[in-house]
C-alpha cells in the first residue's frame, strides 16, 4: 500500500467513527439546512441520494425539491465506471442496487447540474473522501466537462477533518452542508 493509500485509508476510518458518533446524535435538521440551500437553485436538475448506514439523510430536502424541477438519485453500472442518474419521486417503488442503496424500479435517466454527494469526510478547502470507490469523482468529472456542475457534500457536522489527503483526480465540493449550516468552498485554498 503507498503513503497516500495508507493516509486515505487512516482518514477515511476516522471519518467513519466522526459520522458514527454524529448519527447516533442526529438532531434531525440536516434536512432543513439543504432544503434552505437548494430554495437558491429551485428548479435545476439535481441529484440527491438514499442514505445507507449511517449517512445524514436528504429525503425530505429532496422530496420538496421535486416539486420544482427534475431530482434524481445514483445508480451504479459498475466498478470503474460512473454514475448514471435515475429521476427520483417521493413514493415511487424503489428496488434494492449496488451496495444496498435503492434505485427506481424502471430508471429514467438524466443528467444533473447540482449533485449532492455523500461522504466518510470532508475538510473546508473543498475536499472528500467517500467509500474508496471513485464512483462520484469519476461522475463529476465527466459532468463538470460537458458544464458547470456543482458538487455539494450534505454531511454532519463531526464529519469535518482539518485536512485530507488527496490525489489530484479527487473531485473538490463546491459547497458543504451540515446540520448546523452551510459553506461555499470555492474561494478555499487547495493548498495547506
Amino acid at each position: 500500500m503507498s503513503d497516500l493509500a495508507a493516509e486515505k485509508a487512516t482518514a477515511r476510518a476516522e471519518g467513519f467513527a466522526r459520522r458514527k458518533a454524529a448519527h447516533a446524535a442526529d438532531p434531525g435538521t440536516g434536512a432543513a439546512v439543504l432544503s434552505s440551500f437548494l430554495a437558491g437553485h429551485r428548479g435545476v436538475p439535481l441529484s440527491g441520494y438514499m442514505p445507507i448506514r449511517t449517512e445524514i439523510d436528504p429525503l425530505p430536502a429532496m422530496a420538496e425539491a421535486a416539486a420544482y424541477g427534475p431530482v434524481g438519485i445514483p445508480v451504479i453500472l459498475g466498478a470503474g465506471q460512473p454514475l448514471k442518474f435515475a429521476r427520483w419521486e417521493p413514493e415511487m417503488p424503489l428496488v434494492e442496487g449496488a451496495f444496498g442503496a435503492r434505485i427506481p424500479e424502471t430508471p429514467e435517466f438524466f443528467e444533473p447540474e447540482i449533485v449532492i454527494v455523500p461522504l466518510v469526510a470532508f475538510d473546508l478547502r473543498g475536499g472528500r473522501l467517500g467509500y474508496g470507490g471513485g464512483f462520484y469523482d469519476r461522475t463529476l468529472e465527466l459532468l463538470r466537462a460537458k458544464r458547470p456542475t456543482l458538487a455539494v457534500g450534505f454531511a454532519y457536522a463531526g464529519q469535518e477533518a482539518h485536512a485530507l489527503p488527496l490525489e489530484p483526480t479527487d473531485q473538490r465540493l463546491d459547497f458543504i452542508v451540515t446540520e448546523t449550516g452551510m459553506a461555499d468552498l470555492r474561494q478555499s485554498s487547495p493548498t495547506s
